[in-house]
Order: C-alpha cells, then structure tokens, then sequence
C-alpha cells in the first residue's frame, strides 16, 4: 500500500476506541545528516507537513476545530524512548526535524538539498497526518525515525539504492523489536499528564458552537472529540 493510500484517521481512531493514550510510531526513513547515518535512530521532535493527498483532521463542516501542533511530541514519551535505545544499546539522536513528504516516489536532488537547507534532519512518508490526528485524539505521541539511506543529497552515495535500504531496514527492524519490547516493560503503568497538552489538545479547540454542529459528524467524533463534546451536548 503508498503511504498516501493509508487510511491514518481510521488506525487512530480505533486505537482511541482500545484506550490508547500513548502512541509510539517506528518508521524507516532517509537522513539529512552525515551525523545520523543509515541504521540511526532519530527520535523526532517535530515535523514539515509537506503532503497535500491525505486527509488531515477529524474534524471539518460542521464541526471545526484549531489544535495547536506547535508541539507534537510528548517530551515525557520521547524519554521514555531515548531510555529505552540507551538501555539497548542502539545507535539514536535525541531531537531532529521529520520532512514528511507525499511519495510514493523519493525526492530529486534539488528537493533533497533543498530540505537540508531548512534545518530538516530525515524525511519520510509516514508520520503525517499521523501526529496531527494523534493530537486531535488527544493522545501522546512520539516517533522513531530509522535511517535507512542519505536520501540523494549526498555526493559520496549517489541517489537512493533499494537494495542497501532493504538490507538496512532489516537490521533496523531487529534493533526496533528490542526497542519497543524495553520500552514496553519499562513505560510506566499509569499514564502521566504530558506537559505540552498533548492529552488534552482539545480543551479549547473546537470553534463551532453546540447548536450549529452537525449532528452526523459529531456522532463519528465520539470517541476522538467525546470528552469535549458530551460537555456541550445539546438536550
């Protein structure tokens, strides 16, 4: 399946509905950075959007709503997740920018220099709308980038070799096993309040007013949006 064709908002809602609140995403990705080469783990801190085929949000006509995405990642996930690459072992950089792009095709030199440019670190195909949606739903998220390639910026690698990113992207997968099994055992059992909101985006988010919403999308909301929206339920 593309990474376009991916129904994001369906994966986060249901996880919504299991009662989910911390959500960790593991995804092979290209660097920037002669400083996180291939087999790398990158836990990101934030993101360029540059996708513009997928949908975005929950909500819309009928129901509008502005969360702030300034920070997309709960710092105390991402720590939990840096502890757990340490405690394995595995080879990460705390911090860095995900260019999220649209594929399913990978990026032209002049695209690849260009982000580099930006102060971007990886890019991938993944992670968005993901951690917009994670944040409506108002759960926790953090993301682990696994480099795979140096995207076609670098002189000395030339444009991106499939053959090496599978090869890569196997080791990568056997370090991310260990990697989410530690963190899985040493998550705390209780979910802590994020700092940054990320467990309650929506407290103030939602414009429309009660009478002026659409009865049939905000049925569909009832799990993302229900602890705002049962407060203005009208009778």
């Amino acid at each position: 399946m593309s990474p376009s064709d991916i129904n994001y908002r369906a994966n986060i809602d249901v996880l919504k509905r299991a009662g989910v609140t911390d959500l960790v995403s593991v995804s092979a990705c290209g660097s920037f950075r002669e400083t996180m080469p291939p087999g790398t783990f990158v836990i990101v801190d934030q993101f360029i959007d540059r996708t513009f085929a997928r949908a975005k949000s929950f909500f819309g006509a009928g129901c509008v709503a502005h969360v702030s995405v300034a920070e997309p990642v709960s710092p105390l996930l991402a720590r939990q997740v840096e502890k757990a690459a340490i405690a394995e072992e595995i080879a990460h950089h705390s911090g860095g920018t995900y260019l999220a792009m649209e594929g399913p095709q990978f990026s032209s030199q002049a695209e690849s220099k260009l982000y580099r440019e930006w102060g971007c670190d990886v890019i991938g195909m993944t992670n968005m709308p993901e951690a917009k949606l994670a944040r409506e739903a108002e759960i926790c998220y953090s993301t682990v980038a696994m480099v795979t390639d140096f995207d076609s910026w670098h002189p000395d690698h030339g444009n991106v070799d499939i053959a090496a990113i599978i090869a890569t992207l196997k080791d990568n997968t056997q370090n991310a096993i260990r990697l989410i099994t530690r963190l899985a055992h040493d998550l705390p059992r209780e979910h802590e309040a994020c700092p940054v909101g990320s467990d309650t985006a929506l407290e103030f988010a939602i414009m429309t007013a009660p009478e002026a919403r659409d009865v049939e999308l905000v049925a569909k909301l009832d799990a993302i949006a229900g602890r705002v929206l049962l407060r203005h339920k009208i009778h």
